[in-house]
């Protein structure tokens, strides 16, 4: 698989961010009275953009001020985030090599900023979720990074740990690696990595 457009998903596969999103997703069960709705059931859906989960979880008001709560929880808890092993050793060995990095993520643009602090600038582009823009597995964010770069979609690949990245890769028209140390389920796609280091081979 020769591929040189690396596209990312962030959370389970650049960063841990579970313990982050359980204790923010415990703090918009207290607030908005939502304890029987179990961080599992949100959990299971990560991935998809936040609105779409809450849909999928049956709640049907008060998004914009659930979405409050849960992010700014997400940014007092920051320091329960870490990187996985060899992340930031692994995308620093992909860019000396002329890889192009890239990130896909149903995160706000302002907390991406937070977690990756000065290792945003190992991406050339950055896809958020935002109001304009259509979240996973709609292809929308990878199709605008593979046309702001001007390259085929051939030279592309997603790399998630959750089955709706491989369905927006798929979408997309792209190939997809996944990320066997995330947070999916074992589907058996056509190609995985154990560690974020065996991408320096499968993709050589």
């Amino acid at each position: 698989m020769k591929k040189k457009i690396l596209i990312f998903d962030l959370d389970g596969v650049l960063i841990d961010s579970k313990e982050n999103m359980f204790l923010s997703w415990k703090q918009v069960q207290e607030k908005h009275n939502l304890k029987q709705i179990k961080f599992y059931d949100y959990f299971k859906n990560i991935g998809r953009p936040f609105n779409d989960i809450l849909k999928i979880l049956g709640i049907k008001k008060n998004y914009l001020e659930i979405k409050k709560t849960y992010d700014n929880e997400s940014i007092l808890k920051i320091n329960k985030i870490k990187y996985f092993s060899n992340t930031i050793k692994t995308l620093k060995t992909l860019k000396k090599k002329k890889y192009i990095l890239n990130i896909v993520t149903s995160k706000d643009i302002y907390r991406t900023k937070k977690f990756l602090k000065h290792n945003i600038k190992l991406f050339n582009f950055i896809e958020c979720a935002g109001k304009d823009k259509k979240g996973k597995p709609n292809p929308y964010k990878i199709n605008k990074i593979v046309k702001s770069l001007n390259v085929k979609k051939s030279e592309c690949v997603y790399i998630g740990d959750m089955h709706v990245d491989y369905i927006t890769a798929k979408n997309a028209k792209i190939d997809f690696i996944y990320a066997d140390w995330g947070y999916g389920n074992k589907f058996n796609y056509k190609y995985k990595c154990n560690t974020i280091d065996d991408l320096l081979f499968l993709i050589n």
